[in-house]
């Protein structure tokens, strides 16, 4: 039973392989061409979103996953949003993505060299540009045309047992912005496609994914009082970290 999942996984990525490329190479900029560019951006997140979607249902079809969902009713019609989640999967993003609609990553710049995803992500990823001004004008815009982005603010994997560090980016560009921020919480039964774990590793029953959505941290409630910007930014980057650290089921 062991063997057979972890072919079935091996094989499942090498589906995924085939379509990123796919996507990468045809679809994207074939399909690009015959739209507006002012709907481009739609159209890009529109395709991710459904291929992403229908990869996380076959996982689940075929016995390797299984999606929890606790709050969906806190991710309908959600748009304009800082999405932030802990990390402790591989596939993390692909489940979000395929979750929730009209959402954009935040995505390493290396990434754009990338062999299978390089156009993905030049075509509709925020890039987490060195240079702080591009990256908050950038989510600003991306912000105000109604899309969500997501950002994994640990910035890798989780190590199970390790304490959770976060980086600041994301606590930053909501108070920018003036933006709420929606923690997720991403649970799993087992040890699957974790940090420094092998892709076949894929234990002996499906893995449960529980992913909690909590409720939304206002970002307007953190600058009542004389607090100066970085202590503004401090105190919204602790409630993340807290959000996201746990599931809440309220």
């Amino acid at each position: 039973m062991k063997l057979l999942r972890s072919l079935l996984v091996v094989f499942l990525f090498g589906f995924f392989g085939i379509g990123a490329i796919v996507i990468n190479y045809l679809i994207f900029p074939i399909g690009g061409l015959f739209v507006k560019k002012e709907k481009k951006r739609q159209y890009y997140c529109d395709i991710i979103h459904s291929a992403w979607h229908f990869f996380t249902r076959v996982m689940e079809k075929t016995g390797t996953i299984k999606v929890e969902l606790i709050n969906s009713e806190r991710i309908e019609n959600i748009k304009s949003k800082i999405i932030v989640a802990n990390h402790p999967s591989f596939i993390d993003i692909v489940i979000l993505i395929g979750l929730i609609p009209n959402s954009i990553c935040m995505a390493k710049k290396e990434l754009r060299r990338n062999p299978f995803m390089g156009n993905i992500v030049k075509s509709l990823y925020l890039i987490n540009d060195e240079n702080t001004d591009n990256l908050l004008k950038d989510t600003t815009e991306i912000l105000n045309q109604g899309f969500n982005i997501i950002i994994f603010p640990t910035g890798t994997r989780t190590i199970p047992d390790t304490e959770m560090k976060l980086h600041k980016g994301a606590a930053m560009m909501a108070i920018h912005t003036k933006s709420d921020v929606l923690p997720i919480c991403i649970e799993c039964d087992t040890l699957f496609l974790a940090k420094k774990q092998k892709i076949y590793e894929a234990g002996e029953k499906p893995v449960t994914y529980k992913i909690t959505i909590n409720e939304e941290i206002k970002t307007k409630d953190f600058s009542k009082g004389d607090f100066t910007k970085i202590q503004i930014r401090n105190r919204v980057n602790t409630a993340i970290k807290e959000k996201i650290s746990r599931g809440f089921e309220n």
